[in-house]
């Protein structure tokens, strides 16, 4: 990637790796769509690069990022938790990421998988921005309201629409890669390869 990448991943190394890499490329895989539901949790109120940061202790403090292993914790697993300073130790979080998990749980046992559930939202397809400034990037959507409300419905906690809209942002939902970052074309190319366009 060149200079012209989105400026707000420019900080560190990792941050530029992650926006390469991996955010806004579509994502359908449940397991993927669960990890960074759990993650933007953790982020709210908080700069994503700090949970970037923690991610590699996420996954090994949260059974990588295993709903049905997590489904499973008990209180006293919770409190260990809370003890970890290698993830961000708030309560209501790490208590949301057990209810998300069972949750997430509930929904496969009514029939849907989680990546079912998310992609309605949006009918299944990338909605595919041609934004020129970050300026012009909106913190909810109707799409992302409607999706919390879902969730908050179907269980979830930690889901607001700012936290969803993120999610959608991040898991290629949305396509928000400015029109001059070479990611922009990678992701439509994605989605357009997956059937997704």
């Amino acid at each position: 990637m060149t200079e012209k990448r989105c400026s707000w991943c420019l900080s560190t190394p990792l941050y530029q790796q992650y926006h390469d890499e991996e955010w806004g490329r579509p994502v359908t895989d449940d397991g993927t769509l669960f990890e960074f539901l759990l993650l933007e949790g953790a982020q709210a109120g908080l700069a994503w690069i700090t949970v970037l940061n923690k991610r590699e202790n996420y996954r090994k403090a949260f059974d990588n990022f295993d709903p049905e292993k997590i489904a499973r914790y008990t209180p006293k697993k919770i409190e260990r938790l809370l003890q970890n300073p290698g993830i961000i130790r708030n309560r209501l979080k790490v208590e949301a990421a057990v209810k998300n998990a069972r949750a997430t749980l509930a929904l496969r046992d009514a029939g849907s998988s989680l990546s079912e559930f998310l992609w309605q939202f949006t009918d299944g397809r990338v909605k595919v921005n041609r934004r020129r400034s970050i300026k012009q990037v909106p913190a909810t959507t109707s799409e992302s309201d409607a999706m919390s409300k879902g969730l908050k419905k179907a269980g979830f906690s930690f889901v607001g629409s700012t936290i969803m809209y993120a999610h959608m942002q991040a898991t290629g939902m949305v396509n928000d890669h400015l029109v001059s970052c070479p990611a922009h074309q990678l992701c439509v190319d994605e989605a357009a390869a997956k059937n997704l366009l």
